[in-house]
């Protein structure tokens, strides 16, 4: 997760040899693209949110390697298009993506305008490499999934296609906006928001809050046509964009994992704290939703804020980390050091046994949870989840609804299927409409 090596050979001569580009090193990411006499590279060594370099097609090593676009503490660059006229350039800032068009010419460019308040925008797959038109993808949290053609000449663009959702739908209908929590140690957190667009003055509403918040992973604002069915009903669904992602670049993952990974937690819950605050909900409407290493965060916010919430839901939690981190039989266990820590090692035994769910279960009023699980599970085996919910029940105070589901045909991603999948995410979404007392069809 943290190095990468690249071999190539020349397409004119697909049996030789591979030729080593550069050599893996601890910590360096690169990645190449070939134009002309040269190869591009995006590099992270001394440059922790990536530049671009070139170097000549015979000369790939390090020392060989110019700049072209310096590394930028305040963007991160996460990729390039090569055309024979442009260089097209994916970019971050400020948690939001950003297209740049850039001619080969010298001149600065332009970037592709956006008008949500919160977005995703992508290069989509350009096989012409002399065409002037840029295909790209862009969604909003109103905006079902598009592809434009974008003309990089005349800087004009076309809707190729969009996704429709079924039955009625009017972006008008709906609202997005983009706020900022205040972390504990005064970090500005994003969080992004979508509910109808009413009109009449706003009032607390039955709020789900989403959060993932690992492996450098973005949690990006994207369109959900199944969403709808919370929107509708008045529930406002929040997207927390914390650390342990990559939203705000490279740091931003770097302060949510191995030692620092309690910042992830933290900022989850200072999100939910200013949702409140700021009259979007509160306590006795709170939902929080995640899976995978998004239900490690559930568990460890539970534990931390168990009054915070109205009801919980996690999917396929990684619950038992301190177990799982120190089993090196598991095939995914030692390629998570990078992450985690390596609880062999006592510092990071102690700091991962200090915010594990499973391990800080205590006695006290935890609210409504919904567990869901599969039994072919290959990342987080079922039985993680299953001593979580074991434990739970034995300590907890109350008699809050403690909900456990295994899925007897799915693995990590849930059962496959479009239709399954829908299936799946009705019963959350039952589990929550239940508790908010919205109970009509």
């Amino acid at each position: 997760s943290t190095t990468n090596e690249y071999r190539f050979i020349s397409a004119d001569s697909p049996l030789d040899a591979f030729q080593l580009f550069e050599h893996r090193e601890y910590g360096h990411e690169y990645s190449i693209a070939h134009f002309e006499d040269y190869f591009y590279i995006l590099s992270n060594k001394n440059a922790p949110n990536f530049k671009l370099l070139k170097t000549p097609v015979n000369q790939t090593g390090f020392s060989h390697w110019r700049e072209v676009i310096p590394h930028r503490p305040d963007v991160l660059l996460e990729g390039i298009d090569l055309f024979a006229a442009y260089l097209v350039l994916t970019e971050r800032k400020n948690g939001l993506t950003h297209i740049r068009v850039k001619p080969w010419s010298g001149d600065e460019g332009y970037e592709i305008p956006f008008n949500d308040p919160a977005y995703v925008a992508y290069t989509g797959i350009n096989p012409d490499f002399n065409s002037r038109k840029l295909r790209y993808g862009y969604t909003s949290l109103t905006t079902p999934s598009s592809v434009y053609l974008f003309d990089m000449d005349t800087r004009e663009q076309s809707l190729l296609k969009q996704l429709k959702p079924e039955g009625e739908f009017n972006p008008a209908d709906y609202k997005s906006e983009r706020v900022f929590a205040q972390a504990q140690d005064g970090t500005r957190i994003p969080v992004s928001l979508v509910y109808k667009n009413t009109g009449q003055k706003r009032t607390p509403q039955p709020l789900v809050l989403e959060g993932y918040g690992s492996y450098g992973i973005s949690s990006d604002p994207m369109f959900s046509s199944v969403r709808l069915s919370l929107l509708n009903r008045g529930f406002i669904v929040a997207i927390a964009h914390i650390r342990g992602g990559e939203e705000m670049g490279r740091y931003w993952y770097d302060e949510g994992k191995l030692l620092n990974k309690k910042n992830t937690f933290t900022d989850f819950i200072a999100c939910a704290e200013h949702l409140i605050e700021t009259g979007y909900t509160h306590t006795d409407m709170l939902f929080a939703e995640g899976g995978s290493a998004g239900g490690l965060l559930m568990g460890a916010v539970m534990n931390m804020r168990p009054d915070l919430w109205k009801g919980i839901v996690a999917q396929v939690p990684f619950v038992d980390v301190l177990t799982t981190m120190l089993d090196e039989s598991i095939p995914l266990t030692t390629g998570e050091f990078d992450e985690w820590g390596n609880p062999k090692i006592p510092e990071f035994y102690e700091y991962i046994k200090s915010y594990s769910p499973y391990d800080n279960v205590k006695k006290t009023a935890y609210p409504h949870v919904l567990v869901l699980t599969g039994l072919h599970d290959s990342q987080v085996q079922y039985w993680e989840p299953a001593k979580w919910v074991a434990k739970l029940r034995d300590y907890r105070t109350n008699d809050n609804l403690l909900l456990f589901y295994t899925n007897l045909s799915a693995g990590h991603g849930g059962e496959s299927g479009r239709f399954r999948a829908l299936k799946e995410a009705a019963k959350e979404y039952a589990f929550i409409l239940y508790l908010a007392g919205k109970n009509e069809v």
